[in-house]
């Protein structure tokens, strides 16, 4: 689809005519993604409304069925009263979406220019917004709308999260030898302890600060076409832990409360229970970024995503130097290895 195409179907989609989505006077600009491969458009008409439009990948095979989970989810969010962008159109057939124009203020320069305390208060207001998403979002979700895989679960987390860690980060990137069979094993222990966790809410499985909006002082959730049904501490660790912000122990801890106390407004839900399995699901969380970041970095040429990996690499040692991460001995051994080897090559 051409930019003459794509302000004539916006147009259409809109119910609008071709005097207001005019190809000589829409002015098209084209939008760099992080990691994702579909393609950003800002659309913006000479009497300065602007809007978003989102198309899949052109050669991948699995963009329409992704577009489709971003319109449905972002539908049934919206309706919950999670505070993500509008769905103004969709195409079925192109798997074109037209949504909301949140600006280009993310959580993440917000943090990078003033710094994490003076931040603050967006995080507070992430954290409780989280809780409501994930409680209020679960209602009436439908396992269909996903692209994925409908429900977090213990195959996601070996395959696409510590294998992710071992093949794309251990081992295509760093080259490292290490005693696979002992590894292998813990990694398939702690993600049994994981999945013990209740699944039956909404999972973004990407809330970190680059995926999180601020306009006007408010913060707004985006890119959460890979929802899907999981457990409630994932995120909030993906919030917290995020390497991007290198969010301070105290702050971290706070914010948890935080989330605690808004998600025990809408659920009871037992705190050190939560706490047992934070922990989990954080280590889960963090080797699916190491080998994101590894794969982004070597295999997609992203060379932004490297600069990550060692802020991540230290965030799994805390993690695993926490007495209840004890029954992970080679697991924090390769992780040892692995930030050696990247002393060693700066």
């Amino acid at each position: 689809m051409n930019e003459v195409e794509l302000i004539h179907r916006t147009g259409q989609l809109l119910g609008q005519d071709g005097r207001h989505w005019n190809p000589d006077t829409v002015r098209v600009t084209a939008l760099v993604p992080d990691g994702s491969s579909r393609r950003f458009f800002r659309l913006r008409s000479p009497d300065g409304e602007s809007l978003l439009a989102v198309l899949p990948p052109a050669d991948d095979p699995s963009g329409p069925g992704e577009a489709r989970a971003f319109q449905w989810i972002g539908r049934h969010l919206r309706a919950c009263g999670a505070p993500v962008p509008a769905i103004l159109g969709a195409d079925a057939v192109s798997g074109l979406t037209l949504c909301e124009d949140l600006g280009d203020r993310r959580l993440f320069e917000e943090v990078a220019e003033r710094g994490p305390a003076a931040c603050l208060p967006l995080y507070e207001q992430a954290a409780r917004g989280l809780a409501r998403m994930q409680v209020r979002g679960a209602r009436g979700f439908d396992p269909a709308w996903c692209w994925d895989t409908p429900h977090y679960d213990r195959q996601l987390m070996q395959e696409r999260e510590s294998g992710y860690f071992l093949r794309a980060c251990c081992t295509d990137l760093l080259g490292l030898r290490f005693d696979r069979a002992a590894v292998t094993a813990e990694c398939a222990a702690l993600s049994e302890a994981a999945a013990a966790a209740p699944n039956d809410f909404f999972l973004h499985r990407d809330c970190q600060c680059r995926n999180i909006m601020v306009r006007a002082g408010r913060v707004w959730f985006i890119d959460f076409q890979g929802g899907r049904l999981g457990p409630l501490a994932y995120d909030l660790a993906a919030l917290l832990l995020d390497p991007y912000a290198a969010l301070p122990a105290g702050l971290q801890e706070h914010l948890t409360q935080v989330y605690l106390d808004e998600l025990n407004r809408e659920i009871p839900y037992d705190r050190e229970q939560f706490q047992r399995e934070y922990l989990l699901l954080a280590l889960q969380r963090n080797l699916q970024i190491l080998g994101a970041f590894a794969f982004l970095s070597q295999m997609r040429g992203k060379p932004f995503f490297a600069r990550y990996l060692r802020p991540a690499l230290d965030s799994l040692a805390t993690l695993l130097a926490s007495p209840a991460a004890a029954g992970f001995p080679a697991l924090r051994h390769l992780t040892d290895q692995c930030r050696l080897e990247f002393e060693r090559r700066s």
